[in-house]
């Protein structure tokens, strides 16, 4: 008991501080996330607290639950609706975009640390995912208004990666373990899992999802009971992941397709528990970071540490600039769109959480990539996590607050119009040039949707003469509203 007591004091005692930390932290433009691991490594055993801790299989089972719960939440407070502009790009972000990010940090890390290529692709697939717990916790506190298409593609992205990472991550460990099948029979296994991870994966998550939906509607969750909503779709939602998991499938995929097929067909029943569901997202974040705090050794990093920031830069200003650039240009994001969608592919546990899993199957060299991987989120938490806020008005990607006349006129111009409005009309009245490719009869909000040949989403902007149409209200996936703002440059550039 004596044993008990004192590890629940540790524990209570770390939470407790580290909550307190953070909630001056963000007041300072750093992220909650980086207080926990900072509080975790001082109470390791190189700093104040002395506490040891190396037991890597622990942290792997509270990691992945950990992991599980955040992308439950996220996959609960992601509207369907946000899919029409984020999905496609999400995508290709999840995919093509780890695959970029890998490939390029790897050379990074096999240059700067003198590595075989694969142990270095291995590096940069640890670290090659965004993270579902940093993007979440970060957009909540930072009190940024970016537009519909920029929040829901960081939000889907980071919670559809971690299957690719995951998937990277086991067939180069495979690859680097001593009697494990490699070659062309090893690369066609991998392949297989990542097919029959996904597949399972998206079933499991989507069937579960369906299911608990239809029970919760019919179960008596009102008065006392409406405190059990959160418990039971937490219950199910580890019950999804691990069953996903047993089956071959991504828990992580499940998982997060569970929670958004259960918000969209049980959305009062789970609007009643989102609160509840904040603290364990909570709770859990900050467990698995406190963890990972513990679990690095300070003085170890010391003789890789240039090295390892050398990487950390790569990826921030190489790795992911051009897997952004490579994934949304082609689907006509403006330059400034992309700058921030690179800026904000922060690294948080995941990456920590993947380097355990070449440590557990003795791939040599395995304990040099878990400290690369953990100066790589430092490095990104400190960096990228204490400036997006001015990142966001340096590319000028936040909205005004609607109630702020000032600031509302000067984002989306002095005129407002209804978007039903004749454009040929509107081009006569304000002594604007007709478009060339003008159709009879067409509404300015047609021709802005046109123009745009993508999904419109309040922000965007098109070039008329010499003033700019901006999105300002969307009625669904309509526009509404438009601001007219004369002599000023167009945001979104014609291709």
């Amino acid at each position: 008991m004596d044993a008990l007591n004192a590890a629940l004091f540790v524990a209570g005692v770390l939470v407790f501080a580290s909550v307190l930390a953070g909630l001056f932290s963000v007041r300072a433009g750093l992220s909650f996330l980086l207080v926990f691991l900072v509080v975790g490594m001082l109470a390791g055993e190189d700093g104040p607290g002395g506490i040891v801790f190396n037991d890597h299989q622990l942290s792997l089972w509270v990691g992945s639950a950990a992991l599980a719960t955040i992308l439950l939440d996220g996959g609960l407070r992601t509207r369907v609706s946000t899919f029409r502009t984020g999905l496609k790009p999400a995508a290709w972000l999840a995919t093509l975009g780890v695959l970029v990010t890998t490939g390029v940090t790897g050379l990074a890390v096999a240059g700067f640390f003198g590595l075989p290529l694969l142990l270095g692709l291995l590096a940069g697939a640890i670290v090659g995912s965004t993270d579902a717990a940093a993007v979440f916790s970060l957009l909540k506190t930072s009190g940024l208004r970016v537009n519909e298409r920029l929040s829901s593609t960081l939000e889907i992205e980071s919670g559809l990666n971690d299957p690719m990472a995951v998937f990277l991550v086991l067939a180069l460990t495979a690859a680097l373990t001593p009697g494990v099948v490699s070659g062309d029979a090893g690369w066609t296994a991998a392949l297989m899992m990542l097919a029959e991870q996904a597949v399972w994966g998206a079933a499991v998550g989507l069937l579960a999802g369906w299911g608990v939906a239809a029970l919760l509607v019919r179960l008596p969750l009102t008065g006392a009971a409406e405190g059990l909503t959160a418990l039971l779709l937490l219950a199910a939602g580890l019950a999804v992941f691990g069953g996903a998991g047993w089956l071959g499938g991504s828990g992580f995929l499940a998982i997060y397709l569970f929670g958004l097929v259960t918000a969209a067909r049980a959305p009062q029943v789970v609007a009643q528990s989102l609160v509840a569901l904040d603290g364990f997202a909570w709770l859990a974040q900050a467990t698995l970071f406190l963890l990972l705090g513990l679990l690095v050794t300070p003085r170890e990093l010391l003789g890789d540490l240039l090295p390892a920031l050398g990487v950390a830069a790569v990826l921030m200003l190489v790795a992911r600039p051009l897997a952004v650039a490579l994934c949304l240009r082609p689907l006509r994001f403006a330059w400034a769109e992309i700058g921030f969608v690179s800026w904000v592919g922060l690294r948080g546990a995941v990456p920590v959480v993947l380097a355990l899993f070449p440590l557990l199957a003795g791939v040599p060299g395995a304990r040099q990539l878990f400290d690369i991987a953990f100066v790589v989120v430092l490095a990104s938490l400190l960096l990228q996590g204490a400036t997006l806020v001015r990142v966001a008005h340096l590319f000028g990607v936040n909205l005004p607050d609607v109630a702020d006349e000032p600031a509302a006129r000067l984002a989306f111009g002095d005129f407002v119009l209804d978007g039903q409005a004749p454009l040929l009309a509107i081009c006569d009245f304000y002594g604007l040039p007709r478009p060339a490719d003008g159709v009879p009869d067409e509404t300015l909000a047609g021709w802005i949707e046109r123009e745009l040949r993508r999904p419109a989403v309040v922000g965007d902007a098109v070039s008329l003469g010499a003033a700019r149409c901006v999105v300002r209200e969307m009625a669904g996936a309509h526009v509404r509203r438009v601001g007219l703002a004369i002599d000023g440059p167009a945001t979104t550039p014609r291709p």
